[in-house]
């Protein structure tokens, strides 16, 4: 019989489940949180959790809020348990529950004015922000803020009926400056390069729409750090919250299950104060760009490597992926040739010791993170992941088959059906572009590259071009493992 989780049942949970133990009542809101997802959960509020835990900085306690229809649920689900959620940490070896209380209220989605009130509390010095990789409006043929985007047009001609998050947080700014309250720091928790520089442009670049003068003062007065985040955070379905209540006995609307690993590398700059969040293992440096690109070329880029091939061959769990032999080695050729040598040296780090690191992690056979998961949304991650390392190599004039592959098997996989003709349900807010844009590619390889807001300038590039449709054409002819075998044995020409 498992316990519902709640404030009051907290002390009725099975012995050895960490729970706070701080005053929950002593708690104020000092961050408003945009996006209460998954990661979110198991990342930032797991952060200040543990820093509650020590009686530190009680007044950083978070506020969620959201944009989005979808964000609904989520808020639903974590009222009916006093805000409480449950994470799961799970290795190969061992798992282990627990229950944090960082977040104190959730303001209802739909209610978009008491957003902005709470953004112009004074007590709110920081609002962060996870709206996934594709929430930023950004043009990714040019990397620029896309003006010409319909919600941004709206808000633009109604800044003081803002419906982004963007507008959102303009509008609070103005108020606060007109009541000379200091402007919070905006902090994008999202895994994009540059987040930080990324928030900027869209929040400078929407109130430049309304006020020119006025996103001269934001640009001029408002932090917007950037940041690297990590911790591998799977979707929650009905089988995590049958182990948590087998296991744990614990009855949780939304619990989270994740890999220990945790890692957030934040630049300092937080002109109205932060949580101490060094004391918990944040790392606060000048320059975050280093550990970024990093993570996101070799971690974020690598899911995208395995992501593909195992699923036009049907593989379901990312661990199962990473006992494939076939799918391992294509991970370790395309890094090692392709993907590493474009990584710049990082600050006390071992890039080889880091891959060693982030292959144990995809291998952890107890997160059941999904192929599918990784497949999600290439339209928003090949651009950010994936382009920027063929860039860097067409450059220099350097062998990009591996991620001319990696490019085919994407589009492979957006025609929608596995290599044994099994249907791929829609997998991308873009799907039905995608899937005609492939169903073209299957005769004309370059329809696919055609699309500017993904390959760029790379799409042009005559060797990409042909490692691309030799790549394409033998996934048609041959299918995926006979083609992925090719490519470990240099044949793939």
């Amino acid at each position: 019989m498992s316990t519902r989780l709640s404030a009051s049942t907290l002390g009725r949970l099975p012995p050895g489940i960490k729970v706070p133990s701080y005053d929950r009542g002593s708690l104020k809101a000092g961050i408003l949180h945009v996006g209460i997802g998954n990661f979110h959960r198991a990342h930032q509020a797991v952060y200040l959790d543990d820093l509650f835990n020590m009686g530190e900085s009680l007044d950083f306690a978070l506020l969620g809020a959201g944009v989005r229809a979808g964000d609904e649920a989520m808020r639903v689900a974590l009222a009916g348990q006093d805000y409480l959620t449950t994470v799961v940490e799970q290795e190969a070896g061992s798992m282990e529950a627990r229950v944090t209380g960082a977040m104190i209220d959730f303001i209802p989605p739909a209610d978009r004015t008491a957003t902005i009130d709470a953004m112009c509390d004074p007590a709110i010095r920081i609002v962060s922000l996870t709206i996934t990789e594709g929430g930023y409006f950004v043009d990714a043929s040019t990397g620029s803020f896309d003006v010409g985007h319909p919600e941004i047009v709206a808000d633009g001609a109604a800044p003081e009926d803002p419906k982004t998050v963007f507008g959102m947080i303009v509008l609070a700014l103005k108020r606060r400056r007109a009541a000379d309250i200091p402007a919070f720091t905006v902090l994008s928790c999202d895994n994009l390069p540059h987040n930080g520089s990324v928030t900027r442009k869209a929040v400078v670049g929407l109130a430049r729409l309304s006020d020119v003068d006025f996103a001269g003062w934001i640009d001029a007065n408002v932090a917007f750090p950037n940041c690297m985040v990590d911790r591998i955070t799977p979707a929650t379905s009905e089988r995590e919250k049958r182990i948590l209540a087998e296991d744990f006995g614990i009855d949780d609307a939304w619990p989270v299950f994740c890999e220990s690993f945790r890692q957030w590398v934040v630049e300092d700059k937080f002109p109205t104060g932060r949580p101490a969040l060094e004391k918990v293992g944040v790392e606060f440096v000048p320059d975050v760009a280093p550990y970024e690109l990093m993570k996101i070329r070799i971690l974020n880029g690598g899911h995208a490597v395995i992501a593909y091939p195992a699923g036009l061959m049907g593989i379901h769990f990312v661990h199962e992926a990473m006992e494939n032999d076939l799918v391992t080695a294509f991970l370790q050729k395309i890094e090692t040739e392709e993907i590493i040598p474009e990584v710049p040296p990082v600050p006390n780090t071992d890039i080889a010791d880091y891959f060693t690191l982030i292959q144990r992690r995809f291998a952890n056979p107890k997160i059941g993170d999904t192929v599918r998961r990784l497949c999600l949304d290439g339209s928003n991650r090949q651009p950010k992941f994936i382009v920027p390392t063929i860039a860097d190599r067409l450059v220099k004039g350097l062998s990009v088959t591996g991620l001319a592959l990696e490019s085919a098997l994407w589009c492979r996989y957006c025609f929608g059906t596995t290599d044994a003709g099994e249907t791929i349900e829609p997998n991308d807010p873009n799907w039905p572009r995608l899937q005609a844009t492939a169903q073209k590619a299957k005769d004309d390889p370059m329809a696919w590259l055609a699309m500017g807001d993904v390959y760029g300038d790379v799409g042009k590039s005559d060797a990409f071009a042909k490692a691309f449709a030799t790549a394409l054409d033998s996934l048609w002819t041959k299918g995926t493992k006979a083609t992925v075998e090719a490519y470990l044995s240099d044949r793939l020409v």
